[in-house]
C-alpha cells in the first residue's frame, strides 16, 4: 500500500509546474528563438511525439549528440517524459568512440543538431534531426505520462575519459529530482534568474541544472561554443545572473580584454572540475563575480558537495577569503554524507592535516556503472560509500579540501607531492595563466615533478624564472625539475586530461 497522496519523484514534473505558474515568463533565450515557458512545453511535447512516432518505446535509449542548444534543452523533457533513457554524447569525441558508447549503452536512435549530421552519420545509429522534428510530430500520438518508478533509469552518462575508458553512469528519476533541487537552492533560482549554458547539457545532464532552472522559472540563455569576449557580451546584452563553468573558462574570461566589473548584483557562478586557484578567485572578485565552489563526480549527479560561504567570512581578507572559497566545502543541501578515509578505510583526524580518500554516499549517488558489475564493485564501500579516487583533508570546521586525484601524487624519493599545491605556486605567477603537474619517471627518485604551463598573451617567460618563482614559496623537493610552454590538453567539460601530459613524459 502506498503512502497517502505519494507521488514518484522525477524531474519532468518541474516543467508542468513552470507552464503553468510562469507561461508566460521567458524560458529559452537563443540566437535563433525566444520560448516562454508555454511554448518550451509545447515544443517538448512535440519533440516527445516525433521520438515515439520514430519508434521510441519505454525503456528505449535516445542518444543526444547536441551543443547547448534549445533542442539539447527540450530533449531532458521529452525523453523521460517516454519513460526512455537519455544517453548524453559528448560533441568532442570522434565518430568512432561515438559508435563505441551507443553500442555499449544499447541506442536505438540518435537525436542531433543539424549542425552534427556528418558526425552524427558516423554513430551508425538510426538519426533523427532537428529539421526533422515538426515533420515527424505532426502524426505524432499523445506521449505517454513520466515514469511511475522514480528509480527507474533515466540516463547514461558516460564519464568524460580523463582516467580510461568511460564508463556509463546510471542516474534514476529520483536522484536527478532531488539534485535538481538542491541546485535550485544554493543558486537561489527565481523568475529574474538568467542561467549562461557555458556548462555543456551533455555533461552530468547538465549538473542537473536543466531541470534546476526551469523548477525556479528562471530563463536558459543557450550557448553553442564558448569565446570570453562574447560571453562578456552576453552577460551585459542578456543580464545574465548565473553561470557554472570549469576554472580553466573563468581563467579565460579574467584574461579578456572585455573584462570589465560586472555592474548591479554580483554575477554569480559555480565552479568545479579542478580546485581554482587563490589568485584567480582574487581577480573574479574584482570583476564582481561571486564564485561558489562545487565537488562532485559524474557518479554524484554532478556536484554533491558545496563550499557554502559563512558569514563569518566576510571579515576576512581578500587573500584569507579566496584560500576558504577553495575548499570543497560539504555535502550540499540534499543531505548526503562526507568522510575522508585512509589505511583500512578508518576516517582520517578532522585537522586539516591527514590525507586520505573522499568518500561520499546518499539520494544523489548513481546506481551503478552500466553493464560493468566489476567497476561498480571497486568504486563502493560496505554500506552504500562511493569511493571518489580524490585525495582530501577534513578540516575541523567540517569542510574538506582536495590534495589531489591519487593517482596524481607525485612520489619523489619517498616524498608524497601534492600536483594541486604545486600547481597552485606556480598559477600564483603574475604572467601565468594555468599550470599542470605530473610525475616525471626518474632514475634516482623513482619520480619528479614537471610543469606544464600557458602564459598569459603577449607574456615571455623562462623555465629558470617559474622554477624559481615556485622555490620561493616551496621546498626544493617539490619544486619542477622541468617547465614545458604551450597550451594544455582539456575535455569537452575543461578538465585538464593528466594522463595525456603523463605520456609525454613517459609516465603511466
Amino acid at each position: 500500500m502506498s503512502a497517502l497522496g505519494f507521488q514518484p519523484l522525477t524531474p519532468v514534473s518541474f516543467l508542468r509546474r513552470s507552464a503553468l505558474v510562469f507561461a508566460d515568463r521567458p524560458a529559452v533565450l537563443d540566437d535563433d528563438v525566444t520560448l516562454t515557458y508555454a511554448e518550451l512545453a509545447a515544443e517538448v511535447e512535440a519533440l516527445a511525439g516525433a521520438l515515439a512516432a520514430s519508434g521510441v518505446e519505454p525503456g528505449d535509449r535516445v542518444a543526444l549528440l547536441c551543443a547547448n542548444t534549445p533542442l539539447m534543452l527540450a530533449a531532458q523533457f521529452a525523453v523521460p517524459l517516454l519513460r526512455a533513457v537519455m544517453v548524453p554524447l559528448n560533441i568532442r569525441l570522434t565518430g568512432p568512440e561515438l559508435a563505441a558508447i551507443a553500442e555499449h549503452a544499447g541506442a536505438t536512435l540518435l537525436l542531433h543538431d543539424d549542425a552534427l549530421a556528418e558526425l552524427a552519420a558516423q554513430v551508425k545509429v538510426t538519426t533523427l534531426g532537428a529539421a526533422a522534428i515538426v515533420e515527424v510530430a505532426s502524426d505524432a500520438p499523445p506521449a505517454p505520462e513520466p515514469a511511475p518508478d522514480e528509480h527507474a533509469l533515466l540516463s547514461l552518462n558516460y564519464t568524460s575519459g580523463t582516467t580510461g575508458r568511460p564508463k556509463g553512469v546510471m542516474y534514476e528519476h529520483r536522484g536527478a529530482y532531488l539534485q535538481a533541487l538542491a541546485m535550485a537552492y544554493h543558486n537561489a533560482f527565481g523568475p529574474e534568474s538568467v542561467y549562461l549554458w557555458t556548462l555543456p547539457m551533455f555533461h552530468c545532464n547538465g549538473w542537473c541544472l536543466p531541470w534546476a532552472v526551469t523548477a525556479g522559472g528562471g530563463a536558459h540563455a543557450t550557448l553553442r561554443k564558448i569565446d570570453p569576449d562574447d560571453l562578456w557580451a552576453r552577460i551585459r546584452r542578456l543580464g545574465v545572473t548565473h553561470m557554472s563553468a570549469a576554472p580553466t573558462v573563468l581563467i579565460s574570461m579574467a584574461a579578456s580584454p572585455e573584462a570589465h566589473p560586472v555592474e548591479g548584483a554580483p554575477l554569480k557562478v559555480q565552479t568545479g572540475g579542478a580546485p581554482p586557484t587563490p589568485d584567480l578567485l582574487a581577480r573574479l572578485a574584482d570583476l564582481n563575480v561571486e564564485v561558489t565552489h562545487l565537488y562532485g563526480l559524474t557518479e554524484t549527479y554532478g556536484p554533491s558537495v558545496v563550499c557554502q560561504p559563512q558569514p563569518s567570512w566576510k571579515a576576512e581578507g581578500p587573500r584569507e577569503l579566496a584560500r576558504l572559497i577553495a575548499r570543497q566545502g560539504n555535502v550540499n543541501v540534499l543531505g548526503g554524507e562526507l568522510r575522508v578515509v585512509g589505511a583500512g578505510d578508518v576516517d582520517v583526524p578532522a585537522d586539516g592535516e591527514a590525507m586520505g580518500e573522499v568518500v561520499v554516499r546518499g539520494n544523489n549517488t548513481m546506481l551503478g556503472y552500466y553493464r560493468d558489475d566489476e567497476a561498480t564493485k571497486a568504486a563502493t564501500l560496505d554500506g552504500g560509500w562511493l569511493r571518489t579516487g580524490d585525495l582530501g583533508v577534513l578540516h575541523p570546521d567540517g569542510y574538506v579540501e582536495l590534495r589531489d586525484r591519487a593517482k596524481d601524487i607525485v612520489i619523489s624519493g619517498g616524498e608524497n607531492i601534492a600536483s594541486i599545491e604545486v600547481e597552485q605556486a606556480i598559477a600564483s605567477h603574475p604572467d601565468v595563466l594555468e599550470a599542470a603537474v605530473v610525475g616525471k619517471p626518474h632514475e634516482k627518485w623513482g619520480e619528479v615533478p614537471v610543469a606544464f604551463v600557458t602564459l598569459r598573451a603577449g607574456a615571455e617567460r623562462t623555465a629558470d624564472e617559474i622554477i624559481a618563482h615556485v622555490r620561493s614559496t616551496l621546498p626544493g623537493f617539490k619544486t619542477p625539475k622541468e617547465v614545458v610552454f604551450g597550451e594544455l590538453p582539456k575535455t569537452a567539460t575543461g578538465k585538464v586530461q593528466k594522463f595525456a601530459l603523463r605520456e609525454r613524459v613517459g609516465g603511466t
